[in-house]
């Protein structure tokens, strides 16, 4: 190996490997020609990385010949998955940068959205296949209370009204427990819901797949319960829900929506019927469901 060529890998080399899911034991293991990672600042420009025939990796000083010992890490990236998680990361931060200012201002352009959301959507479908802590990170992430700012509408919306719905004209807002795995979603006038629905919900770590069901609704307060698929009648009836969430519980499934990102100050997501929202966190609304579960 040539110096140039050595000064080119400890430059791309990372100190510390990925954490590993509980629920996802298995990591993918660096292929045969993959490098054994080390600290940068451990090489010098007279070291290189060698592979002996019975694959161990050391470190050998090019003017003596030593090997000098090396402590391998249970898990590292490989210089391939290294640049690839920057990368990742890099479009993500991109992505979110406007899908924030979004959020905050409901004055970026609508394209401009949807172009972030799909992009943000692909990047984080890429990076979860590789890390699984990203969907482990979201659903935590996901506990609290959402308020809806944009949705591209259902595909059946778009259809009915001849494009794209953009800045969502009402107060709505899902607030998700995961400490009890259970939502509610509502309609609101300042801070009295119209019209809330509640239910228990299911989250896939390996899709990042979220499934619900509504058994119980309030209207001006009145709580009544619905039964199984009573939520999706009233949505296809009054306009609030997807046909699609219809039709999947007649099929026997569950209405869900197949999040991309949690964070904390904003959440995206593709519902059941093609379309893509962006939610931000509704820190005051958190407030008050706090404060009533300590009454």
């Amino acid at each position: 190996m040539s110096h140039s060529a050595t000064l080119s890998v400890r430059a791309r080399l990372t100190p510390s490997g990925p954490s590993v899911s509980r629920r996802h034991p298995s990591a993918t293991k660096s292929s045969s020609s993959s490098l054994t990672t080390v600290p940068a600042r451990s090489l010098s420009h007279r070291q290189v990385l060698l592979k002996s025939s019975t694959g161990a990796r050391a470190l050998r000083n090019t003017s003596s010949g030593s090997a000098l010992h090396v402590t391998r890490r249970p898990a590292c990236f490989s210089v391939a998955a290294s640049a690839s998680t920057q990368d990742y990361d890099e479009a993500i931060s991109s992505a979110r940068s406007v899908l924030l200012e979004a959020a905050e201002t409901k004055s970026t352009e609508g394209d401009k959205v949807v172009d972030a959301l799909l992009t943000l959507e692909k990047t984080v479908r890429s990076k979860a296949k590789e890390d699984p802590t990203v969907a482990e990170d979201l659903l935590q992430s996901l506990n609290g209370a959402w308020r809806l700012v944009f949705t591209t509408g259902t595909v059946d919306s778009q259809k009915k009204y001849g494009g794209r719905i953009n800045y969502f004209p009402v107060k709505a807002a899902q607030c998700f427990d995961t400490s009890t795995m259970t939502l509610t979603n509502g309609i609101y006038i300042g801070d009295f819901a119209l019209l809330k629905f509640f239910g228990p919900f299911e989250f896939n770590l390996k899709s990042r797949k979220l499934e619900f069901d509504f058994y119980d609704i309030a209207v001006f307060g009145f709580k009544f319960n619905l039964g199984r698929g009573g939520a999706a009648d009233i949505g296809q009836a009054t306009g609030l829900g997807s046909n699609n969430n219809k039709k999947l519980v007649e099929s026997g499934k569950k209405p869900f929506f197949n999040w991309i990102s949690a964070d904390e100050d904003i959440a995206t997501a593709r519902g059941g019927g093609g379309g893509l929202a962006l939610w931000r966190r509704d820190k005051e609304m958190e407030a008050r469901n706090e404060a009533e579960k300590g009454q």
